[in-house]
């Protein structure tokens, strides 16, 4: 594979300017397809093949009007006053005569000091002995066609009424709109450039990598948006691809940027050094992306829709960096020349590799192997001790974002949380009439504890709102006392389930379906399927490595650190998140129910990349005769700088989608960000080259029956290490092993 990347390298940077216009011409082409298109995401989860998914199915099909009215934008406006709203008549009357010049607003809005009980439904619009108002505002307009601009409508409105001891708040449709901006994409490219200026010590080499990391990221969102012209993608999956794709992209970017100038510093022609860096640094990077790859596409075993497209999403994003890394940017180096690495930065210190020179990473890691073992306790100890909340753990998902926090109280105060989560049951017959089965099952169901206005429990007949003669599906509207991510909840949609039964009994199914349901759903299919996830990633992902360091120790070392850093990130993000540690969250809530099996899919991945980075040059001098603890520090004196700047670079992409409005890129963000910062400096850096330098010679071995089996993939690129090297110059590129010998004996 060496020489293979050794010539795609040479050849990109020989025909530097055709390579560069053919990524152009590509982006250029996906962003007018979709430009032309004009694709829209989804914000549903569908579950197929659950009870969740089965009464959405049959809701579409029987009710095809009340899936209508759910696509289209329906908001609640809160009204409070602790002295109750009879006095506020005029504030109130004035507000709903503002709320009706709303665009496309679907009917007359009723006002609760009017009239108390909506007649549709029998749900009640005032509440608290008359101090909380409803006011129900339903649009035409579909939910993805609202914009920012609706929303900033509302929330002024809102503004002008609050005051004179009435509150008021707003949940629903409206409320959920987010600014698609990019601020936090553009935190990360400006933290990335700085550290990629301090890594190089040169202005024009920063720049290569994040022109591969913007070019990257258009191509994959791009094709993800397109995608959604043919399937049903949820808008959230773009952040967890777009934040990815621009850590992935910018740290493989780095790694063939860094190897380049190590391999001019040992002479040769330029585009020979371009070939020994793809042909090296390259044949690491298409590993650490395969790594990746595996762990996010296999997350289609869980067999979500909403998690496979995420999966498949993120290994686009990883595929399409990993090829940008090993085409573009040496077509970027050849286009730039002799200028890659210039202006240089006067006061940025030891930017170049030295064998002379002992940066603090060389400095380390002599500490790190002259005592390994207090390195080995100490960072176990802080993971084992971040990891200790994670016992608190409660798994859910909030539909809601936190401008609606302050509406939702106001509606748990007035009308129970369950108004915005209401369960649909589904009672359908193939033969006869269902109206024996949906008359039972109406009775059964009015008869369970936790049900908000146990009276309103009807059931609406072939798209009618009264039963019908000779109607062969009903659904059942329940709304439960307590919120859509509440156990209370979950636990009276599985008592509602149990009635299964008896209604079967009647000749009739019955299915529970709705957003809660659905939710409930998706917590107990990812309990299941995180087994057999964990075995076919970790099992892929360890024969790779295998293959990759020729070793068993390592491998083993990598995996079992890896379970150390991602509980601990479990342990930290429960702190934060739902345990409300350092007030950083303001409302706090379930950690969401497929953060723990992406991030263990997606940390994987990544931990195996700094593996690779980083013990992949320690193997490289050990085989090229070190002993075992010079080469790591050999690895260390390569491979410290970048893989930290790497490190660093990823954290701050991740970090920044806190900022994110959306609730699943600001806890994603922060998550994978704790995650590389345990894993990366913790665990690779620390943990595993400690590790190693206890086992010595051991590390490196393989059985003799499995070394005849392993494949050489040569990942330390031997066949290619010295092409184009002038003879007597091929050990110029900075190996001391005196230097590093006299620092372990020390």
């Amino acid at each position: 594979m060496a020489s293979l990347l050794f010539r795609l390298g040479r050849f990109s940077f020989r025909h530097k300017w055709w390579v560069i216009a053919g990524w152009l011409l590509a982006a250029v082409a996906v962003v007018g397809l979709v430009g032309a298109l004009s694709p829209k995401f989804s914000k549903d989860f569908e579950l197929p093949g659950t009870d969740g998914g089965t009464a959405t199915e049959q809701i579409q099909e029987y009710f095809p009007e009340v899936m209508k009215a759910q696509e289209r934008a329906s908001t609640s406006v809160l009204v409070y006053a602790e002295d109750g709203l009879a006095g506020h008549r005029g504030q109130v009357d004035a507000l709903i005569a503002d709320l009706q010049k709303l665009p496309n607003v679907a009917a007359p809005i009723v006002n609760p000091l009017v009239q108390s009980v909506d007649q549709a439904s029998g749900a009640p619009l005032t509440g608290d002995n008359g101090k909380v108002g409803l006011i129900q505002v339903r649009q035409t307009t579909e939910v993805m066609d609202l914009t920012v601009d609706d929303k900033d409508k509302l929330v002024s409105l809102l503004d002008k009424y609050r005051g004179s001891g009435l509150q008021v708040e707003a949940t629903g449709s409206l409320m959920q709109v987010s600014e698609q901006g990019g601020t936090a994409e553009l935190i990360g490219f400006a933290v990335a450039f700085v550290v990629m200026i301090v890594a190089f010590g040169a202005i024009v080499a920063a720049f290569i990598p994040l022109i591969t990391g913007i070019v990257g990221v258009i191509i994959t969102i791009m094709l993800l948006t397109l995608g959604a012209s043919f399937l049903s993608i949820n808008e959230s999956a773009t952040a967890i691809v777009t934040m990815l794709g621009i850590a992935v992209s910018i740290d493989y970017a780095l790694f063939i940027v860094s190897r380049y100038r190590a391999e001019r510093n040992r002479g040769g022609s330029a585009e020979d050094a371009a070939g020994r860096a793809v042909g090296t640094a390259g044949t690491a990077v298409v590993f650490a992306g395969l790594t990746v790859i595996i762990a996010v596409v296999a997350l289609m075993v869980v067999g979500i829709p909403f998690i496979t497209q995420m999966g498949a999403g993120a290994g686009i994003a990883v595929f399409i960096a990993v090829l940008a890394a090993l085409t573009l940017i040496p077509a970027l180096l050849g286009a730039t020349g002799r200028f890659a690495f210039s202006p240089k930065i006067p006061w940025i210190k030891h930017a170049e590799e030295s064998a002379t020179v002992d940066t603090n990473g060389v400095k380390f890691g002599r500490l790190v192997v002259r005592r390994p073992i207090p390195f080995i306790i100490a960072g176990l100890a802080i993971l084992v001790v971040a990891a200790l909340p994670m016992g608190k753990m409660e798994l859910g998902m909030s539909m809601s974002s936190p401008d609606e926090a302050r509406a939702t109280t106001l509606l748990q105060k007035g009308f129970g949380e369950g108004v915005n989560g209401q369960l649909f049951v589904v009672v359908h017959a193939d033969e006869g009439t269902v109206n024996a089965a949906a008359d039972d099952a109406v009775e059964r169901i009015k008869a369970l504890p936790g049900i908000a206005n146990p009276d309103t429990v009807v059931w609406m007949g072939n798209g009618t709102q009264s039963p019908n003669v000779g109607a062969n599906t009903a659904l059942i509207t329940v709304t439960p006392l307590t919120g859509p991510s509440d156990q209370a909840t979950h636990d009276l949609m599985d008592k509602i389930r149990a009635i299964t039964p008896q209604i079967e009994k009647r000749g009739a199914e019955m299915h529970v379906g709705g957003q809660t349901a659905i939710l409930s759903d998706l917590s107990a299919k990812l309990d299941e399927a995180l087994i057999p996830y964990l075995i076919v990633v970790v099992g892929l992902a360890f024969l790779i490595m295998i293959g990759v360091f020729r070793s068993l120790w390592v491998p083993l070392i990598g995996t079992l650190g890896f379970i150390f850093s991602v509980l601990a990130t479990f342990g930290v993000t429960v702190a934060i998140f739902q345990e409300g540690d350092f007030g950083l969250i303001e409302n706090t809530q379930p950690i969401l129910s497929f953060l723990p099996i992406f991030l263990i899919g997606v940390v994987f991945g990544l931990a195996m990349d700094y593996q690779v980075f980083l013990v992949t040059r320690m193997r490289e001098e050990y085989i090229h005769g070190m002993s075992a603890k010079d080469a790591i520090i050999a690895g260390y004196r390569h491979g410290a700088r970048v893989v930290t700047s790497a490190a660093v670079i990823m954290i701050s992409v991740f970090a920044a989608f806190m900022l994110s409005p959306d609730v699943t890129g600001k806890m994603l963000g922060f998550a994978m960000a704790c995650a590389i910062v345990f894993d990366a400096f913790i665990i690779r850096m620390t943990v595993v080259p400690a590790v190693i330098a206890l086992l010595g010679d051991r590390a490196w071995g393989l059985p003799k029956w499995l070394d005849r089996v392993v494949l050489n993939f040569d990942i330390e690129g031997g066949a290619v290490r010295n092409r184009g090297i002038p003879q007597g110059n091929d050990e110029s590129d900075g190996r001391d092993v005196t230097s590093s010998v006299a620092g372990v004996q020390s």
